[in-house]
């Protein structure tokens, strides 16, 4: 049994995490503050006697004994990460600084949950990890982009100055049950409009491409992350190197809910990537890891959370 802190425990995939942590065995503190994150994402897991709960806001400090540390909190998407940008550099950038601290006081491993983004509108394809991106430091989306980028850099001063034992995985485009239905991403707001057979609004004129990772087996790489042997350090891609457009994915969503929703185009946002698609070479290398989920299995899935949601 290990003690386990999860920063961002009540979202997406800190939830699911905090789920899969606890079914193993481990005590779990989730800290969230709730700003993206939700208290039905884990109130299955409040009468368990190995879970606590703790409302916090990561940029400030936290003190707990701990043997893991996984440091998911900040908003993903880019309407809330934009709603207040100053706010998502500062969970960034304080936060990793706090969790750090807390890693090195307690001599915990610490994970740190890094994104794609980090590549920005990448000139490279696919992403490989020694690819250091070509990101705008003062667009619209660099709140969120740098802020990740500069949490990385302090995740790997504090290796290298204080020895502490770290982690770094860059996050791709991932979906699944737990997703916001108001979340802004493309898979959530695609199912919610096609199941109300709304328009299906589309960003550009759909060519750009993206790989979609179910949430289970992000999960999967995660744990294999944090607990790996050879303490493999990365950064290491995390996605599903299946590409497709994001026209065929509206395409394919209409299908799986039978809905009568037509495509509505919209202009591209601004530093919105053309391209994103990981390579996982050194992923399935250092950590034996792949996804095994089908697309139409994953959107079948999230679907039917979706449908009961709304």
């Amino acid at each position: 049994m290990k003690q386990i802190l999860i920063t961002g425990g009540a979202g997406f995939i800190g939830s699911h995490l905090c789920e899969r942590l606890l079914n193993e065995g481990n005590e779990v503190i989730c800290l969230d503050n709730f700003f993206t994150g939700s208290k039905e994402n884990i109130r299955h897991l409040l009468d368990n006697s190995r879970f606590e709960l703790v409302r916090h806001d990561v940029t400030n400090e936290y003190y707990a004994e701990v043997d893991q540390i996984y440091n998911m909190a900040c908003p993903a998407s880019p309407p809330h990460y934009q709603y207040n940008p100053i706010k998502t550099i500062k969970t960034s950038v304080l936060g990793v600084m706090n969790m750090l601290g807390l890693a090195k006081r307690c001599c915990a491993t610490i994970l740190q949950a890094s994104t794609s983004e980090v590549y920005g509108n990448p000139l490279i394809h696919p992403q490989t990890e020694n690819y250091w991106g070509n990101v705008n430091p003062i667009g619209i989306r660099s709140c969120y982009d740098e802020g990740k980028r500069c949490a990385e850099t302090l995740m790997m001063d504090y290796y290298r100055q204080n020895k502490v034992d770290s982690r770094i995985i860059r996050i791709f485009n991932t979906y699944g049950p737990n997703m916001d239905p108001n979340d802004g991403r493309v898979v959530s707001n695609f199912i919610v409009q096609a199941l109300k057979n709304k328009d299906i609004t589309m960003y550009g004129d759909g060519s750009q491409t993206r790989s979609f990772c179910y949430v289970s087996d992000l999960v999967d790489g995660i744990i294999k992350m944090m607990n790996n042997e050879q303490k493999f350090i990365g950064p290491v891609n995390l996605g599903n190197p299946s590409e497709r457009t994001v026209y065929n994915l509206a395409e394919l969503i209409i299908n799986l809910t039978n809905s009568n929703s037509k495509i509505k185009f919209k202009p591209l946002p601004q530093d919105d990537p053309l391209q994103r698609k990981p390579d996982i070479s050194l992923a399935k290398k250092e950590l034996n890891w792949e996804p095994k989920v089908d697309i139409k299995e994953g959107l079948l899935k999230t679907i039917e959370y979706f449908a009961k949601k709304i």
